[in-house]
């Protein structure tokens, strides 16, 4: 009996290693949605659903530099753009590597290409390369992006 339960509790302890595994691999997932869904509405040039997979408070650092605050502004500089000098224009992601800072923070870092684009400036934009860092936090169940900063990568 006493050799049983000794098998029982290692069976049990080698199997816990496959149990966070698993539950590592779901919260990825989620995370890496939650990305996903903001660089599908950017291709689409629709961000009606940015509430599914963005906080209330979601800051975004443009690659100029500029920053907005709160996700009814950002949408509204993101529809702006989109409208304008970015219509049409796809971001395509090269690489995402997501680390997770605890239980309910993490960060994401992704490298992107974007299709041909010409800023109001008239610098035209080929085959441009961006960095973008994101910080993805577990809200009510859901993992929403809080934070993005966009950096484009230099030649």
């Amino acid at each position: 009996m006493k050799n049983m339960t000794v098998s029982l509790i290692v069976v049990f302890m080698l199997s816990l290693p496959n149990l966070v595994v698993a539950q590592t691999s779901s919260r990825e997932r989620q995370v890496r949605q939650a990305v996903q869904s903001f660089y599908d509405a950017f291709n689409s040039h629709g961000f009606e659903r940015a509430s599914e997979y963005t906080t209330e408070d979601w800051n975004h650092i443009n690659p100029f530099g500029g920053r907005t605050r709160g996700r009814e502004a950002v949408l509204r500089e993101l529809n702006e753009v989109h409208s304008s000098f970015l219509r049409g224009v796809t971001d395509t992601i090269e690489d995402m590597d997501v680390r997770f800072a605890n239980s309910s923070v993490a960060v994401v870092t992704v490298t992107s290409r974007t299709s041909t684009f010409t800023t109001p400036d008239g610098i035209r934009h080929e085959n441009e390369r961006h960095i973008r860092t994101f910080v993805v936090v577990k809200r009510s169940g859901r993992w929403l992006i809080m934070q993005d900063q966009n950096t484009t990568i230099g030649r």
